[in-house]
């Protein structure tokens, strides 16, 4: 599927399609064509605007959202002690790691910096990605360019590479900067790496995005090049159970991420 928009012409209209098929614009849309329909059919027309109505409400559910991301996209767990022990032994053997941080997004200029940002979800997974590359002493890239939805600024990479550096004092090794979505992520990324002869990486974003974007670096690496899930951002909230199933503006964004993610997965995006 991703090959054939690609070959439409209208890579460029991801965000827009994404954002017309995601709720709450078809739930919108039901509630109008039930509203047409009780003219003609009151019981039926009712029927679809309540179905409309239940839709928006579980939509925005942060309950919704972590059975979305738990039992249907089916997040791997975070890196255990142990694994991340392993990964440094493997480093310490001169085996060849590379920790991979995807980038979620950018500020095209953050005034009170004067200069491009990093999203808060992208900052997120810069941070972890340091934070492991500490503990096991592997080499960070960071991959992200300027998305389909930014028509200028500097290419993710570039403004997360400089925030490593500047911020917290870590050098990035690679930086890969012309990528899009998550399957050149994958794609551009391998081709950086292969030549260096990376055998193992450990792949860094949120939870959620974490079984698509696996996925398409699987199938870019090939057999010759192992991914390791390091999954982040997998914290749950301490909401009492009747809280989780309110509506919220946490819940919506997660809802609308994970039914993303399943989109993405189900057409091959």
């Amino acid at each position: 599927m991703n090959g054939l928009v690609t070959l439409l012409g209208i890579d460029a209209w991801k965000p827009i399609l994404s954002a017309l098929v995601l709720p709450p614009v078809p739930l919108l849309l039901l509630i109008l064509i039930g509203a047409r329909l009780i003219l003609p059919r009151r019981g039926l027309g009712w029927f679809v605007i309540m179905l409309g109505i239940a839709g928006l409400w579980l939509s925005t559910c942060f309950g919704t959202a972590r059975w979305l991301n738990e039992f249907v996209l089916k997040q791997p767990p975070a890196l255990t002690t142990e694994a991340i022990d392993d990964l440094k032994a493997a480093v310490k053997a001169k085996q060849t790691v590379a920790i991979v941080v995807l980038g979620g997004g950018l500020e095209t200029l953050a005034p009170e910096y004067g200069v491009t940002n990093l999203a808060a979800v992208s900052l997120e997974r810069l941070r972890y990605g340091l934070w492991l590359s500490r503990a096991t002493g592997a080499p960070v890239a960071v991959s992200g360019g300027i998305g389909w939805g930014q028509t200028e600024g500097q290419p993710e990479a570039q403004t997360a590479a400089r925030i490593a550096s500047v911020d917290f004092g870590h050098p990035i090794k690679w930086i890969e900067d012309q990528s899009r979505d998550t399957h050149e992520n994958a794609a551009r990324t391998i081709a950086l790496l292969k030549p260096a002869g990376i055998t193992h990486i450990v792949l860094v974003t949120h939870g959620w995005h974490m079984p698509r974007a696996r996925k398409d670096f699987e199938r870019a690496a090939g057999p010759g090049i192992a991914i390791q899930a390091a999954p982040m951002g997998l914290a749950s909230k301490t909401n009492t159970p009747v809280l989780d199933w309110m509506p919220s503006i946490s819940g919506f964004a997660g809802v609308n991420r994970a039914l993303h993610e399943l989109l993405g997965l189900l057409l091959g995006t």
